[in-house]
């Protein structure tokens, strides 16, 4: 209560706890002066609301968390309105590495300038060796080296194979040591236009995967060390986000996955219900998390896709995403 005013009684408090996951304007109780009250004001994403009060994550400083009777006013207000502004420039081995922020790995360890990654077999992202630069060895020895780190562990030996930017010879080295390529295509657009192509679904937004958002992601198993990395992996990396868009029973019907990291916003994760493909959700749930992206600054959109997902390839190239390069995951074969 605030002077004795229940909460439910207040005219200008127009949200309640099912708001969690939206953006909301709020202003509350913040002491007395001079006999007078003061009062502060916050915009962001509600991510919490119970008995220990709100939390508001506003668009740029830490977490705004009050008790519920502090509360004067609240509302649920429209998603941050992005700028359209160009997308920044960025070489394929300067995106790399960023994308190697927003998806880390569990256990790394250098090799050189190269990168060990091991996350209990979780996506072959993880588990991979970015291979950018000298390793400090010959590229023989460098791979030979890397499928002993990585037999070690019980784990297929990856290496990330980036078109262009990759060592010279090392294209030659993984032929002579049998490696079967994958192709991979990151792709790129400006922010802006990404954030404006959402439609009237209402995506949440989260800083954890619940286990409705895990429920839809489908790639974690009943394997305990499998689920930590993943738990790891997918909350790792600067700023992360996850977005949903609830069914009727509450089960989400399309989920997605954002991590800031400066100019720069990854995207992943994106999965839509079988019963609920086809309604232009997906596009919802990425057009929200740009949102939040550009709230934060971000005025770049990325995204890792396979080369043989042209289903995926058809949504994004309707997004504005082009490709800036190619890069492959190239396994050695067995010793």
């Amino acid at each position: 209560m605030l002077g004795g005013v229940p909460l439910e009684s207040r005219p200008e408090v127009r949200i309640d706890p099912s708001d969690v996951g939206r953006r909301v304007s709020v202003r509350r109780l913040d002491g007395v002066a001079d006999g007078r009250p003061q009062f502060r004001d916050a915009i962001g994403v509600l991510t919490g609301w119970d008995d220990g009060g709100l939390t508001v994550e506003p668009r740029t400083g830490p977490e705004v968390r009050f008790a519920a009777e502090l509360l004067v006013a609240g509302k649920a207000v429209p998603p941050f309105p992005a700028r359209l502004r160009p997308a920044p420039t960025a070489d394929p081995l300067e995106l790399q590495r960023i994308a190697a922020r927003g998806w880390p790995a569990v256990e790394q360890e250098p090799l050189g300038a190269w990168t060990l990654r091991a996350s209990s077999g979780f996506t072959r992202r993880a588990n991979s060796v970015q291979a950018l630069g000298d390793p400090g060895v010959p590229l023989d020895e460098a791979l030979r080296r890397v499928a002993d780190w990585y037999a070690a562990r019980g784990l297929p030996a990856h290496v990330e194979l980036v078109s262009p930017g990759a060592p010279d010879g090392l294209a030659a080295a993984l032929e002579r040591h049998g490696a079967a390529l994958a192709p991979t295509l990151v792709r790129t657009a400006p922010l802006g236009a990404l954030a404006r192509a959402g439609g009237a679904a209402d995506v949440r937004l989260a800083r954890t995967a619940g286990p409705g958002w895990l429920s839809l992601y489908r790639r974690v198993g009943d394997d305990p060390a499998l689920e930590a990395a993943a738990t790891a992996v997918l909350h790792g990396g600067p700023s992360v986000w996850f977005g949903h868009v609830p069914g009727p029973d509450g089960a989400p019907l399309a989920i997605g996955r954002l991590a800031v990291d400066g100019d720069w916003a990854c995207f992943g994760a994106v999965e839509v219900a079988p019963a609920a493909r086809r309604r232009g959700l997906a596009t919802a749930v990425l057009a929200r998390l740009a949102s939040r992206a550009a709230e934060e600054g971000a005025t770049g959109a990325y995204l890792q896709v396979e080369a043989d997902n042209a289903g995926a390839i058809a949504l994004y190239d309707g997004l504005g995403f082009t490709t800036s390069h190619t890069y492959h995951y190239a396994r050695l074969s067995q010793r």
